[in-house]
Parts: C-alpha cells; structure tokens; sequence
C-alpha cells in the first residue's frame, strides 16, 4: 500500500490569474511542493543527503479550480514500485466540498546529489513511499 501525504494550499492574490482563478502554473508548483515536503518527511537524512529527484514528465487534468482566498487539499502517493530511475507519483486536489478539481500524474528520476548522475531506485529508498 502506497504511503500518502496531504497538505492544504491556499490560493493567494499573486497565485491567480486573468480568469480569476489559480494559474495553471501554480499549480504545477504545487505539484512540485507537496512532492518535495513528503520526501522531507519520510526519507532517512542521510538518504536527503544523498540523493535528488528532479522531473521527466507532467501530466495534468483541470477539472475545476480555486479563487483567492480559497483551499485545496493535496494528496499525494507512488502508485507502482519504481522502474530503473523512476518512478511516478500522482497527486490529487479537492477543493472544500471534497470534490477533485485538479489531479497530476508525475514521473520523477532520482540523482547522485554529488555526480548528477542517474541510480536505479534501491528498494531502502523507495520503501518509505509504500509503507502504510
């Protein structure tokens, strides 16, 4: 069972666009954050020390949005057991009345923070995103 995170945003001002709501963009860096605070929280810090995840690929359906001021919570998980150097990670957001308005499907390789180089995902890495 895949381990997942939460975590509430909250569009401001600046996060909204000429439509009056979140810029698209915001929230690929949404995406990105909550990605970046569930490593934070379960890898080793030695494994935090070690190694880097940047992106291969974004995904993403809009099916509603937030206006400022609102919240959105995030969920976010690994799916499948990692392949080679990667591995994808999904990540939904509901808005108050719990209804999906945003999901993203990410794919993610992980570095040698020291040579830049790709490792295959050891099984010690990726078990903290399966324990439940």
């Amino acid at each position: 069972m895949s381990n997942r995170f939460t975590r509430t945003f909250t569009a401001l001002p600046g996060h909204i666009d000429e439509l009056g709501h979140v810029n698209n963009t915001v929230w690929l860096e949404w995406v990105q954050d909550i990605a970046v605070a569930h490593w934070a929280a379960i890898a080793s810090a030695e494994h935090q020390a070690a190694f880097i995840w940047v992106v291969t690929r974004h995904e993403i359906d809009y099916r509603g949005n937030i206006a400022a001021g609102e919240s959105a919570v995030a969920e976010t998980f690994v799916p499948d057991p990692p392949h080679g150097a990667r591995f994808d990670r999904c990540v939904v957001f509901r808005n108050s009345s719990g209804r999906e308005i945003v999901s993203a499907r990410s794919t993610w390789a992980l570095l040698d923070r020291a040579s830049g180089r790709l490792l295959r995902i050891r099984d010690e890495v990726a078990a903290p995103f399966f324990r439940a």
